[in-house]
């Protein structure tokens, strides 16, 4: 058996954990806090920190670089919601002894959200909907998604169910990454072509790839200026893969026609920064991961993990 007795869960910014989870199963005698707040400073965090020898981290809300582990001497174990978390250094936790654990996830709620941005950028719906509440009928003729092509940047899991509801919705899908060969694309209906076709042809751009150092800045100014006048581009992934002040600049200077972003580069997003004021930009507070049917999976495979780990056996170890 190892005991656990102060378990620590971060960033429940719309305090539903305890709410969404199975934390009653755990023995008596183990006190579960919430923090619905983000902090920044480390020094802060490891005072609010040092006394857990259990933390569950929402995504990458609060990352968990090697630094910060040696300063948490109490440690044992390290949860993160979902099946992998690059803001936590895992080889860092391992050597201080911390076991580093994932949880079950539901399905690809960013798919939905994806689509939201599409639609609502294309049918112009939020300004339709402000201007009847104004008074005011019809100011806009916005663009049917049918016939039009939908370029995606990274054919895998995510960016393949999108694939497949543009091609319900009749449109022509174009992708592009790295590795994405021709049969691969051909197999799921969708044409591979060059980057700097995929940005020139589509009508919408959506990004579905993993952060790396590869793909940083993956979309800079040189494919923003490749875009129509008319196109859209939209991000559910992750903000530093577009450059930030390229994309400012072009929906400033209106070279392309909007931008749907569930993503940033700091998070959550200052009020102050420049792209809450940047025209024609639909902007969500990263929204793609959180529905009830996922909040239930992480919670519920957050009490799982913690009773395997007490039992001596753990579950959903991730890997450096």
């Amino acid at each position: 058996m190892t005991p656990l007795k102060k378990i620590a869960i971060l960033d429940d910014y719309q305090g539903v954990a305890l709410s969404m989870g199975p934390w009653d199963r755990l023995p008596a005698g183990v006190e579960v806090t919430v923090f619905r707040d983000t902090l920044k400073d480390q020094d802060a965090l490891v005072a609010r920190l040092l006394p857990f020898d259990a933390i569950l981290a929402m995504r990458e809300r609060t990352p968990f670089p090697g630094a910060l582990i040696k300063r948490l001497p109490n440690l044992k174990l390290l949860m993160t919601t979902g099946e992998r978390n690059r803001s936590l250094d895992i080889a860092a936790a391992n050597a201080q002894g911390v076991t580093v654990c994932g949880t079950s996830s539901s399905g690809a709620p960013t798919v939905d959200i994806t689509w939201g941005l599409i639609l609502n950028l294309m049918r112009d719906l939020p300004a339709q909907a402000a201007s009847l509440r104004a008074g005011t009928w019809q100011t806009s003729v916005g663009t049917a998604v049918g016939g039009q092509t939908l370029g995606i940047l990274g054919l895998g899991k995510l960016g393949t169910a999108v694939a497949k509801v543009g091609q319900a919705f009749g449109m022509k899908v174009i992708a592009w990454s790295t590795n994405l060969t021709s049969e691969a694309a051909a197999a799921v209906g969708v044409t591979r072509v060059e980057k700097r076709e995929l940005f020139a042809q589509s009508d919408v751009v959506s990004l579905h790839m993993i952060l790396s150092d590869r793909s940083r800045g993956i979309v800079g100014a040189a494919e923003l200026a490749a875009m129509k006048p008319s196109a859209f581009i939209v991000n559910t992934s992750r903000g530093p893969l577009i450059d930030q002040a390229a994309l400012i600049a072009a929906l400033q200077e209106g070279r392309i026609a909007g931008a749907g972003l569930d993503v940033y580069d700091e998070e959550p997003i200052p009020a102050t920064h420049p792209l809450m004021s940047a025209p024609n930009a639909l902007l969500l507070p990263h929204l793609g991961y959180v529905s009830k049917q996922n909040y239930g999976a992480y919670f519920k495979g957050a009490v799982e993990v913690i009773e395997a780990f007490m039992a001596g056996n753990p579950i959903r170890v991730l890997a450096p």
